[in-house]
């Protein structure tokens, strides 16, 4: 007696398409849930910009230059002031801590330069190396036409060539009617 083959029973989706589609897959992203606190849209160029110009304007000696003025500034004011108009005293904790602030914000902000220097520097020089390769090919094409024409002129006749046949011609003319008036005379 043999066994009948049971096949699995397969469940049939008796949804509509749509209802298909609604159903989340676990080959595809889940969309993006908003929060109750929406995040601040900020273009990411614009802020690029921003840190570029900003990166720029702390390279200079300008910078330098207001920076030492309002540290030198500080100091003086908090040393020599009347007491009642002082507000950070000698330590000058304050000072430190705006300074402080003032690098926690420039250094990711000159890093923020730095990368976009980078994909444009990697940009600028995958194009060159696009040039690059296209006028290699147009060097490597332009060396085999030279050398085809250089093959092709050593098999084309010179002026001074035809001007050799041309007299060897006159020559060998000139030997045969010598010896055919040389035949008639005799």
């Amino acid at each position: 007696m043999e066994k009948s083959e049971k096949k699995p029973d397969r469940k049939v989706d008796k949804r509509s398409p749509e209802d298909r589609s609604r159903v989340p897959r676990l080959d595809t992203p889940r969309e993006v849930r908003r929060g109750l606190v929406r995040r601040p849209n900020v273009r990411q160029d614009a802020f690029g910009i921003f840190a570029e110009q900003f990166a720029r304007f702390m390279g200079t000696a300008r910078f330098l230059i207001y920076m030492s003025l309002f540290v030198i500034f500080w100091v003086l004011w908090n040393l020599l002031a009347p007491a009642d108009l002082r507000f950070d005293s000698y330590p000058f904790i304050f000072l430190t801590l705006m300074l402080s602030l003032q690098a926690s914000y420039a250094a990711p902000l000159i890093l923020l330069a730095q990368n976009r220097q980078e994909v444009r520097d990697r940009v600028i020089n995958e194009q060159d190396r696009q040039a690059n390769a296209r006028a290699h090919a147009d060097m490597e094409f332009l060396a085999r036409e030279v050398a085809s024409l250089r093959m092709s002129i050593g098999e084309v006749a010179t002026r001074d060539f035809l001007r050799s046949e041309l007299r060897n011609l006159v020559e060998e003319l000139g030997g045969t009617q010598d010896e055919d008036a040389a035949e008639e005379h005799s």
